[in-house]
């Protein structure tokens, strides 16, 4: 998944961004609202954490912007007013969460996990796939109860296949949604994960469950029908 973390404080963003990444979480940061305000309209992300009191332009503006065109990201407001009308405002304005400053990491992830489940409809926090079971919320797969160790990388890439079971996801798709910035879209990272996955898998004694489909991508099913 990938997350856009919009906040002006270099210790808060960095910190914020280093435990997004740590889950598995691919991450884009920006400093201030205009460079946020770009990030968001120019990529593709599964979930935003903007901040209201932001330098150029703020939070409540951006969000504003963006759901006038049409962009129903999930947005999580980050701020340090903590009254009933603040909360309210933006709510109304069309965010999705909010999370008053300072807050504990472990929560913002939990909230994070939670809108990301929501963008591909899913309630359950486990679902099974060929024998495999995995677990979002505990960030595990496993075989008939053989936990498969996954670097973050490779599980970032396993929860969104298993997030679009049975629908076949491009190379683009998994690109916009695991990869940062920092990747160079020219490389083979896509391929190399793919086969590194499907090796952890095998090697675990799950049937072949990631398929390819030609010209078009992979998907993720119990049987290549």
């Amino acid at each position: 998944m990938r997350v856009l973390v919009v906040e002006d404080s270099v210790r808060l963003r960095e910190g914020v961004a280093g435990a997004l990444r740590k889950a598995g979480y691919a991450v884009d940061t920006a400093a201030d609202g205009e460079e946020g305000h770009w990030a968001a309209q120019s990529n593709a992300y599964d979930a935003i954490i903007l901040d209201i009191m932001l330098p150029g332009m703020d939070g409540l503006e951006i969000l504003g912007h963006l759901r006038q065109k049409g962009n129903t990201t999930p947005i999580l407001l980050l701020t340090a007013r903590d009254t009933v009308p603040d909360r309210v405002k933006g709510l109304r304005a069309g965010a999705d969460d909010y999370l008053v400053k300072p807050f504990a990491l472990d929560e913002l992830l939990a909230r994070i996990e939670v809108l990301c489940r929501r963008v591909y409809g899913l309630v359950e926090n486990c679902v099974s796939v060929g024998g495999l079971e995995i677990d979002f919320s505990r960030r595990r797969a496993s075989v008939e109860g053989r936990e498969i160790t996954l670097p973050a990388r490779e599980w970032a890439l396993l929860e969104y296949f298993a997030r679009r079971q049975g629908q076949v996801v491009t190379r683009t798709e998994i690109e916009e949604h695991i990869y940062d910035s920092r990747v160079d879209p020219m490389s083979n990272v896509v391929d190399a994960a793919v086969y590194a996955l499907r090796r952890k898998l095998a090697a675990a004694g799950a049937p072949p469950l990631i398929h390819t489909r030609r010209g078009l991508g992979y998907v993720l099913e119990a049987s290549d029908s």
